[in-house]
């Protein structure tokens, strides 16, 4: 069945040929085999919350929607092992139930996990990894339609398999390291840049979770469906979002900007699709100079740099084509307006961060060229030839992923 997909801002759409919901591993065995047989190349959509053209497909688009839900938990180990088509939004009351929780989550929780997974999606906090991270072991319907188990007895493929961008195959099943259950204590302030600056390093080590958002403009924190305090200005403030654990027997609290509650159902904030993203990670150590740079150039910008920059940071992790490889860094991320040539703003961005040693989120919209990718990203050539092995056709590729992963 022919049709056309687009993404959740519509700033990417195709056509594709083919279209399969396969309800379980054999179906998704099937799927692929039949599209070998037709010469389709095969991509996977989730919820479509990238802003790059990594789901496209002119082939065989596949939805594993119905592959969803917790099927068993090991509470101690800390282990759930989870269908790839899951929602993040649908893993918190089950887990729960289960005396455990997520480690850590991103401002979004509606993407599916293995899209999560797969493009290396973040929360923020040096304690933690990107999901990507939690990945201990999972089943992928390579590119020759055979199915392949990887798990912590071959490192190698794991750290592969863990931001893999569906290059290696249908990640059809997963198993994820979680924790005890907890509950986050919020903590949301409005404060000068010069103040949150002044320790920045500091806070971050001394929270759990924090971030912030900063305003070049007045109309910048209601792009972001933001409510300052009454009466204060938004030019260069910051939105500062801590979150700390609460004590077990601590109440819970819905006060606004001081809730207290399960740590699933603090994390999440509504965001209207009215931005298209670029999202950069460079070395924690020069987080300073960096923002710094960054505010004096999108000061001098507007009104194409509108949009707020938000700041995390994340966890060192062994992903091979993780953006925090072997090192904690400082996540920056810049958007565009849809409708107007933002182009020449995020290019300009591209070449300020690039300074950095700057490595990219791979569903945000990014610059990364093939040199860039194997200079940035030390396992850059493992993780090649691992993807020759499980696809060595190429059906898994496509016009995006080609010109940096087709050795």
């Amino acid at each position: 069945m022919a049709g056309k997909w687009t993404n959740w801002v519509g700033n990417q759409s195709f056509k594709y040929a083919s279209y399969a919901q396969p309800s379980s591993e054999k179906e998704v065995v099937k799927a692929v085999k039949k599209a070998l047989e037709k010469k389709q190349n095969i991509r996977v959509m989730a919820t479509g919350h990238s802003f790059t053209p990594i789901v496209e497909t002119d082939g065989l688009l596949l939805d594993l929607a119905k592959i969803s839900g917790i099927k068993a938990v090991d509470p101690y180990k800390q282990r759930a092992f989870v269908g790839s088509g899951t929602p993040i939004s649908a893993l918190g009351d089950p887990l729960w139930e289960k005396g455990l929780a997520l480690r850590n989550q991103g401002d979004i929780d509606s993407q599916r996990i293995a899209g999560a997974i797969s493009t290396g999606t973040h929360g923020s906090g040096t304690e933690f990894g990107s999901f990507s991270s939690i990945l201990r072991s999972c089943r992928i319907v390579t590119g020759t339609g055979e199915v392949v188990e990887i798990n912590e007895k071959t490192p190698d493929l794991l750290h592969a398999a863990q931001v893999s961008v569906g290059m290696l195959g249908v990640m059809v099943g997963m198993e994820l390291q979680v924790t005890k259950k907890y509950k986050l204590r919020e903590h949301i302030d409005h404060e000068p840049f010069s103040d949150v600056m002044r320790n920045f390093h500091e806070r971050v080590k001394k929270n759990r979770n924090f971030s912030f958002f900063w305003f070049p403009s007045e109309e910048s924190a209601a792009l972001y469906n933001i409510e300052l305090p009454p009466g204060e200005k938004a030019t260069d403030t910051c939105h500062v979002k801590v979150f700390n654990e609460a004590r077990e027997s601590e109440q819970v609290s819905d006060v606004p900007k001081r809730r207290v509650d399960r740590s699933y159902r603090i994390y999440p904030m509504f965001y209207s699709p009215n931005f298209h993203e670029l999202e950069y990670f460079i070395p924690l150590e020069r987080a300073v100079d960096c923002i710094n740079e960054m505010r004096e150039y999108m000061l001098k910008n507007l009104p194409l740099s509108i949009f707020p920059l938000e700041i995390r940071s994340c966890g060192s992790e062994d992903g091979f084509l993780s953006s925090n490889y072997k090192r904690e860094t400082l996540v920056v991320s810049v958007s565009g307006m849809p409708g107007v040539d933002y182009w020449p703003y995020l290019r300009e961005v591209d070449q300020i961060l690039g300074r950095y040693d700057a490595r990219v989120h791979w569903g945000k919209l990014h610059f990364l060229t093939k040199q860039q990718l194997h200079d940035r990203y030390p396992k850059a050539e493992k993780f090649i030839k691992i993807r020759k092995q499980f696809d060595p056709k190429g059906v898994f590729l496509n016009d995006h992923l080609r010109p940096l992963f087709a050795q």
